[in-house]
């Protein structure tokens, strides 16, 4: 058995996580905001705490979809971390 083999499950996602964010990406596309979806019942009852949602907006297929600074604006909100929010910038 190579070493790939033996650690590949540390990189592997769960089938769940990938149907959540098809759903993300699906949802966004049709004009819905991130912070929106993010609380979806569909969203929350499969990622039920807040760093596994919080894992799901580290997808690069999520950022990709969705914008970097939409991302980290909504994991903020998501795991209550204001220290994680992008600041605005002062005039």
């Amino acid at each position: 058995m190579a070493l790939k083999d033996m650690f590949s499950f540390l990189f592997q996602r769960s089938t769940g996580e990938e149907r959540v964010a098809q759903y993300v990406i699906r949802e966004h596309d049709r004009g819905r905001s991130l912070s929106e979806i993010m609380e979806d019942k569909y969203v929350v009852n499969r990622l039920q705490t807040p760093q596994q949602r919080a894992r799901l907006l580290d997808r690069p297929e999520i950022v990709h979809a969705v914008g970097e600074d939409m991302v980290e604006a909504t994991k903020a909100s998501v795991t209550g971390d204001a220290a994680a929010a992008p600041s605005e910038p002062s005039t």
